[in-house]
């Protein structure tokens, strides 16, 4: 990590008001993005139950930051896709932790079996794979992670919330919502689907105290894009990831970390005033107009 980068991180913590000793539930947060998050939360005082699908990731993770940070964090382990298993860790949460104030839905993510091998279909039959080559269950696998993995814990975490009169849910969404990529439709229809469901539950809830937020980061390599985006055995970007890089005016991909202040930013009550928007963390991609 750079020295730059370090002292942002240390300033976090006392830029943001209303964050400290707040309790936050994450899902997803043993992934790339998430264990990112979880550490600008921990940072900033945030007592953090780190709810995953591998509770060994989980687990591990909580342990770390709260020994590197003196903060409060649980691993528990949740499947998104599971009321059940939300609810049973709700009540952990509340029972070590305390009333719930933020949720963040950091689960989501593509999949091969969702995603075409051409990126415009050509009548040709030499062609790689298109929309009409797509298993719908692999469509399906991928929508129902990302929507409905955010749907499910916004019910039952944002109950708890809505009750109390006051929180806030942070939606992870993605530039792909706004700008639909090729090869991609399951992952570019979902983060669409949860783009409208912020602005839906944002007035929801408008007048129950609860906020709901989100950020749609722009292109971060991660376990599920890097087989588009870099060559396996080489690691060299794919035609792909370069056309990426070239149509995003910073020219790199993100770093993790550039999301942690616009998440900070969105829980703390520096944003109160502020529901139902979708905040681009993008490098200039969506500003862009190829030219």
């Amino acid at each position: 990590m750079t020295q730059q980068m370090e002292q942002s991180k240390q300033s976090q913590s006392s830029n943001f008001p209303g964050l400290r000793n707040r309790i936050c539930v994450i899902t997803g947060g043993a992934g790339i993005i998430g264990r990112s998050i979880c550490e600008s939360l921990a940072l900033s005082g945030i007592k953090t139950a780190i709810l995953d699908i591998n509770p060994e990731a989980a687990a591990i993770l909580a342990t770390k930051l709260q020994k590197e940070y003196g903060t409060k964090c649980i691993g528990i382990t949740a499947n998104v896709l599971d009321r059940t298993s939300l609810i049973k860790a709700r009540t952990v949460v509340e029972s070590e932790l305390g009333p719930i104030d933020f949720l963040i839905n950091g689960a989501g993510g593509n999949s091969p079996k969702a995603t075409t091998g051409a990126e415009m279909y050509r009548n040709n039959p030499d062609s790689p794979s298109t929309i009409f080559d797509l298993d719908p269950s692999g469509f399906q696998s991928v929508f129902d992670l990302n929507f409905t993995g955010t749907l499910l814990p916004s019910q039952v975490f944002g109950e708890a919330m809505a009750k109390q009169g006051k929180g806030v849910i942070l939606n992870i969404s993605s530039m792909n919502s706004f700008r639909p990529l090729t090869k991609i439709p399951a992952y570019s229809a979902a983060k669409a689907s949860v783009n409208n469901f912020t602005q839906w539950l944002a007035v929801h809830l408008a007048q129950s105290g609860v906020r709901v937020n989100a950020i749609a980061p722009g292109f971060f390599l991660t376990d599920q894009n890097r087989f588009l985006l870099t060559e396996k055995e080489t690691g060299e970007p794919t035609p792909r990831g370069r056309k990426i890089i070239a149509n995003t005016p910073m020219g790199k991909y993100g770093n993790p970390e550039h999301l942690q202040g616009a998440v900070l930013f969105l829980l703390s009550d520096l944003s109160e005033f502020i529901t139902g928007v979708i905040l681009p963390v993008d490098g200039g991609y969506s500003a862009f107009g190829g030219v």
